[in-house]
């Protein structure tokens, strides 16, 4: 955007007086209460869905590679919805916007970028995990060892953070402008790239790098497992045993298109196309229904996870006679 003034900013006046103002939802005062208790309400059905989640997964003695999988997934909603939904709500409260440090939106943002990355990545492990279940059975105990998911899990942390990083430090060094008002509610990289004092479109080539490692690339990868995943069901004779195999991939189909669909709509775009209003709309669904809906997708098609719920259940019931 045109700015007359911008800051030129060195590491010591940037950590210790440059701070960033959130207006969050400033233009809807009138209705703070009613939007403070739906975010509330949401935000603690999403943790007790997604702890849920991880208890069951924890309790269970054999874990198969797809609940490890779930277990990571859950680890990081939780992690995700901490990192933005009290802030928001703050934000509600504020009358005037809550301020937050120059050092706090980069740990924000780079906190809410590196969870975001490693879903991307781990969708592309749960892939890939269905994918040895359909096309190779008989060696799918093999080839899904513990270890392997071990370090397919560490690798889309790692994954996640290195993109993180290298996005959240190359947006801040960006020259802000002298209004620091984010009209957002949370750090968001469009939000932030707003206020950067140039009119080109070089600021953009992180985040469109970004794009290319965490949405794209992760995208193609799932797109070819499920593409291997049809060729090999083209081949079973059995229409029970076809749609036995594809109700397997049901829940992880759904989540994928929830979470690249929001975030494909929300980070790859022209900068000429920013709306404020209709980003805070898109990432309310992608921050708070989304981790709503994943544990309720998982919970009700996952057959893992229904067969853990009920044993866990039966187990409680022959206790209780006992």
């Amino acid at each position: 955007i045109p700015c007359e003034s911008c800051m030129e900013r060195d590491n010591k006046s940037t950590g210790e007086t440059m701070a960033f103002l959130l207006l969050g939802f400033s233009e809807l005062l009138c209705l703070w209460v009613l939007l403070f208790l739906i975010f509330l309400i949401v935000h603690l059905v999403t943790l007790a869905g997604n702890v849920m989640i991880f208890m069951v997964v924890v309790m269970e003695p054999s874990r198969p590679p797809m609940l490890f999988f779930l277990c990571q997934l859950s680890v990081i909603e939780l992690c995700y919805t901490l990192v933005i939904v009290p802030k928001a709500l703050l934000s509600l409260i504020v009358v005037d916007g809550s301020t937050i440090s120059f050092i706090g939106c980069a740990a924000q943002m780079h906190l809410f970028v590196t969870l975001g990355g490693a879903e991307c990545f781990l969708l592309v492990a749960m892939s890939y995990n269905r994918y040895v279940a359909i096309c190779q059975p008989l060696h799918y105990v093999a080839v899904m060892s513990e270890g392997l998911c071990l370090r397919l899990a560490v690798a889309c942390c790692l994954g996640g953070f290195a993109v993180a990083l290298g996005l959240t430090v190359a947006v801040f060094r960006l020259p802000f402008c002298q209004s620091h008002h984010i009209n957002h509610f949370f750090c968001d990289v469009p939000a932030v790239l707003h206020l950067a004092c140039t009119q080109s479109y070089t600021p953009q080539l992180p985040l469109l790098a970004a794009c290319v490692l965490l949405l794209l690339l992760p995208f193609l990868l799932i797109l070819t497992s499920y593409l291997c995943i049809a060729a090999a069901l083209l081949h079973v004779t059995s229409s029970a045993g076809r749609g036995k195999a594809f109700c397997t991939c049901i829940s992880h189909l759904s989540i994928t298109l929830l979470h690249y669909g929001c975030a494909t709509f929300m980070y790859i775009r022209p900068k000429s196309s920013y709306s404020p209003a209709r980003d805070k709309m898109v990432s309310l669904v992608y921050t708070n229904i989304t981790p709503l809906l994943y544990p309720l997708i998982y919970s009700l098609r996952n057959e893992e996870i229904r067969g853990v719920i009920m044993k866990m259940l039966r187990r409680k019931k022959i206790a209780q006679l006992n």
